[in-house]
């Protein structure tokens, strides 16, 4: 199980991050779900602008990135019975280890308003994302260890007091370290810093030339003294399927402006097919749509079972 927040286009951080590997479980005959994340767009915001349309890209991208359109893709809100186990869930959790998990320390820290109430229970509603499809693997970033590991206990406290439900859940980590966005911080759609897995070619040669670098002309690969141009030559690495010290040497005197031709050319070539899927899938909306309904009849039939076996768990089987 994995899924992501319809908060704007997925970006190649996204893509070598967790997206490979879930085209990659698909392809090895693991069965996949993929949930679109859209109540959990209010956690940090008021409304959730633009939302229909986020909705879209984001099966837009996992189309064109190789997720097979008969793969169960659902939406938070066309699933009651999950939303509906953040109820026990959060009775399994004290409010001290709801503010120690990072994503809502870090929300507290840098808001400038008061932290909604949802926040609170954003790391409780990923546990019933994982475990309503009682989940055995769940492809992830390391930032998102945490979650997964309150999950874990959540699954664990779960069987010790009800009885055995839930399998307790493991990561799959990408290979793929960090991508940083163009301006040498953690690429992110809210950063304004992100290549999108859907930009034009030109406007991935307009980000890419735009780049952080160094003032250093020799080209290395160096992630803990050259972070930006490091990640840039990562980058053009993954898109090569080479490794970034042979990347490097490649470049070496060419400089930046060497090094920026490289990633375009190298960013360009990989995600042409993907792009060219994105667009022909783009062409007809209703395919999305189709997706999705068929995603949640399957997933709410799941969902609806792990609830019944829940509440018969816990005596409220009436």
């Amino acid at each position: 199980m994995s899924g992501d927040r319809p908060t704007g286009p997925l970006h190649l951080g996204h893509y070598f991050g967790t997206l490979q590997n879930r085209v990659r479980l698909q392809q090895g005959g693991a069965e996949l779900t993929v949930l679109v994340a859209d109540y959990q767009v209010l956690t940090d915001r008021d409304v959730a602008a633009n939302l229909g349309e986020h909705v879209d890209g984001l099966v837009l991208d996992y189309l064109a990135a190789g997720i097979d359109p008969g793969t169960t893709i659902v939406a938070h809100s066309a699933l009651p019975a999950l939303n509906q186990l953040l109820l026990p869930f959060l009775s399994l959790v004290s409010v001290a280890e709801l503010e120690r998990n990072p994503t809502v320390k870090d929300e507290i820290v840098q808001s400038r308003r008061a932290v909604s109430g949802l926040m609170f229970t954003y790391p409780a509603h990923q546990a019933a994302d994982i475990l309503f499809g009682k989940s055995t693997l769940v492809p992830v970033g390391q930032d998102q260890l945490p979650h997964l590991e309150l999950t874990r206990t959540i699954a664990r406290r779960f069987n010790d007091r009800y009885g055995p439900v839930f399998p307790v859940p493991e990561a799959l980590l990408s290979a793929a370290p960090l991508l940083l966005g163009t301006d040498g911080q953690k690429m992110s759609k809210s950063r304004g810093n992100a290549i999108a897995i859907g930009a034009s070619a030109d406007e991935t040669a307009r980000l890419v030339r735009s780049a952080k670098t160094d003032a250093d002309r020799h080209i290395t690969y160096d992630p803990a003294t050259r972070p930006e141009v490091s990640s840039l030559v990562l980058l053009a690495a993954l898109c090569l399927d080479s490794d970034p010290v042979a990347v490097a040497a490649d470049v070496g005197p060419g400089g930046a402006a060497g090094l920026k031709k490289v990633v375009i050319d190298a960013v360009n070539e990989y995600f042409a097919p993907i792009r060219a899927r994105r667009a022909a899938y783009a062409a007809d909306r209703g395919v999305v749509r189709e997706v999705l309904a068929a995603g949640a009849a399957r997933a709410g039939a799941v969902a609806d079972a792990t609830l019944t076996q829940v509440r018969t768990a816990m005596g409220m089987a009436y």
